[in-house]
């Protein structure tokens, strides 16, 4: 819902609030007041185009902007969200400026966007009925979406039933075309991957087989070294075996400890070294007799260094391919395995497509036929509804028809709706966009929105509560007497399940308002500016008087007086027939 928009500097306009409520609000004005100057402000702060010539005449800019309230899981969010703004507890800030040198900015939710993020909002958030705004008649798309909305629940089961099969239909296509499109690259990656397995077969690696080798390399290879070493530290520790006297570690040792064992009993901290020295010798005769085992068992057989480096250079060829260890090696061998698995496979899984395929396609046919029936069936209903309701519309002799055609399958069906006008007598039916002005425009979307609120599922949402704004521009045009009468009903009829802003110059129309504003002019001399105010009472009568041309007169506003209490009883019998309000 539209809850406020400020306008400033645009044309006639200085600086202008309207405070904007649920129900049915309508603005008045003298002509050249500014009424159109709200509807285009309106417009920008929805994205349409801008022009630097509405700039007011001396200002830098002008700018708008829109406070709106939406309710939760609003599909308008999301949009906000991906565009950076912010949402404060379901309000939303949507603003614009037009330079006079003619550059435009967009503010969403306290944060600069494109342009084009005010126009998409604009599309979920407010549907403008203006002569040049009719987008939702103009565009063929929206023709199906408005006689889907109509037909509500019996059009969007078949509609969801064919759209789930319209989604597996599309999954298994694509990935049947990536299977085909890429049969000669598999051939190939089949042939690089069997090739690649059997290398690594035939090496046949181990888990962690590499560095075990390089460690034995290494051993092998420095066979000598390692022995002179090792056998220098034994005779270091125990002496040498060719008889030589020289001091060894164990001896030392030993002298030590017979020499405490001596003095243990005088003193404690003796005691303790004598057992320390003890320690250290059990641990020497230990090390002694490592180092004799590791001389036993070092090896420098040749053949076996051989055979390990040739070993490694086998090893190597797979980790210069496969991985930087044998572990990855290993593990990209079960990768591709698998791989090897699917490829191999996909010649059996073409064929499950390619029946799958024909299966779905059959289904998604005849989905479509009873989406398609669905339709046509509604589409005779919605017309003759529309047409009675513009026959209330000083459109009398307008006849309507909405063709439902067969097309390609898309999204959304099969088919192809087309709301067709024949706006006078003897005129042959034409698209409603070509066939009516701007005004019967107006006229024919405030019957089509106007019978499909009387739709159970918008009574649904009249009573949760609404989340629709409609905006109607000189929907009056060309009217008067009894029809005006009749548009202001359908127009409070309307605002029972949404919010509904009228620019009208009727008094027949302003007479059905829940609330009504003024577009003011003041005129000093040099200076033109307008503002807006909401009026009600004895001032309301005084613009309902002014609208009719009798003025403030006892005589005018006595009309004004009775025009507004048969509006009212007018109301309130609809509403007594229907208390939904959707007559």
């Amino acid at each position: 819902m539209l809850r406020e928009m400020r306008i400033r500097c645009l044309g006639v306009i200085d600086d202008a609030v309207l405070a904007l409520h649920p129900g049915f609000t309508v603005l008045t004005g003298e002509t050249g007041a500014g009424k159109t100057m709200v509807v285009q402000g309106l417009g920008l702060l929805l994205g349409a185009r801008a022009d630097s010539a509405l700039v007011r005449s001396g200002a830098p800019r002008a700018a708008v902007e829109g406070l709106l309230t939406l309710p939760p899981e609003h599909p308008a969010i999301s949009r906000v969200v991906d565009a950076g703004g912010e949402i404060d507890d379901g309000d939303l800030v949507l603003a614009r400026t037009v330079g006079a040198d003619g550059r435009s900015r967009a503010f969403v939710g306290g944060r600069s966007a494109p342009i084009g993020v005010l126009a998409d909002l604009g599309e979920q958030l407010v549907a403008v009925h203006g002569q040049a705004d009719q987008w939702r008649l103009r565009r063929p798309d929206q023709h199906r979406e408005l006689l889907d909305v109509f037909g509500g629940p019996a059009i969007a089961e078949r509609l969801t039933a064919y759209q789930q099969v319209y989604a597996a239909l599309g999954a298994a296509r694509a990935e049947r075309d990536r299977l085909t499109s890429a049969d000669r690259d598999r051939a190939r990656e089949v042939d690089t991957l069997t090739a690649a397995l059997e290398h690594i077969e035939r090496v046949d690696p181990q888990p962690g087989e590499d560095e075990a080798l390089r460690v034995e390399d290494e051993r092998l290879a420095h066979a000598e070294g390692l022995r002179y070493a090792v056998a220098a530290a034994h005779s270091a520790l125990v002496g040498s075996d060719d008889g030589a006297e020289t001091a060894n570690a164990v001896e030392m040792i030993n002298t030590a400890r017979a020499t405490l064992a001596a003095e243990t009993r005088h003193d404690p901290r003796v005691e303790e070294l004598h057992r320390r020295v003890s320690e250290a010798g059990y641990v020497v005769a230990d090390l002694a007799a490592d180092l004799a085992g590791y001389l036993a068992d070092l090896d420098a057989d040749p053949a076996r260094l051989a055979a390990v480096q040739a070993r490694r250079a086998e090893l190597a060829g797979l980790t210069r391919r496969y991985g930087d260890t044998v572990d990855e090696v290993l593990q990209w061998s079960r990768t591709a395995a698998a791989q090897l698995t699917e490829l191999l496979g996909a010649d059996d899984r073409l064929a499950v497509l390619e029946t799958e395929v024909a299966r779905l396609t059959a289904e998604l046919s005849d989905a479509a036929a009873a989406l398609r029936e669905q339709r046509r069936s509604t589409a005779t209903v919605f017309a003759a509804e529309v047409e009675a309701e513009l026959a209330q519309l000083s459109m009398a002799s307008a006849r309507l028809s909405v063709t439902v055609t067969e097309r390609e399958p898309g999204p959304y069906g099969a088919d192809e709706v087309e709301i067709l006008l024949a706006a006078n007598s003897g005129a042959a039916l034409r698209s409603v966009s070509k066939a009516a002005s701007g005004g019967e425009l107006s006229r024919v979307m405030l019957a089509i929105e106007v019978v499909s609120g009387r739709r159970p599922a918008s009574r649904e949402s009249a009573q949760a509560g609404s989340d629709l704004t409609f905006v109607f521009d000189e929907v009056d045009a060309g009217v008067g007497g009894q029809a005006a009468l009749d548009i202001g009903a359908r127009l409070a009829d309307l605002a029972a399940y949404a919010q509904v802003v009228v620019v009208t110059h009727l008094p027949q129309v302003a007479a059905y308002a829940d609330r009504h504003l003024i577009v003011r002019k003041a005129d000093d001399g040099s200076v033109t500016a307008s503002s807006v105010i909401e009026v009600g009472g004895q001032a309301r009568l005084e613009e309902l008087a002014r609208m009719m041309g009798g003025g403030a007169t006892s005589a005018g506003l006595e009309h004004a007086r009775e025009l507004l209490e048969a509006a009212t009883r007018r109301r309130g019998s609809a509403r007594s027939k229907d208390p939904s309000g959707l007559s």
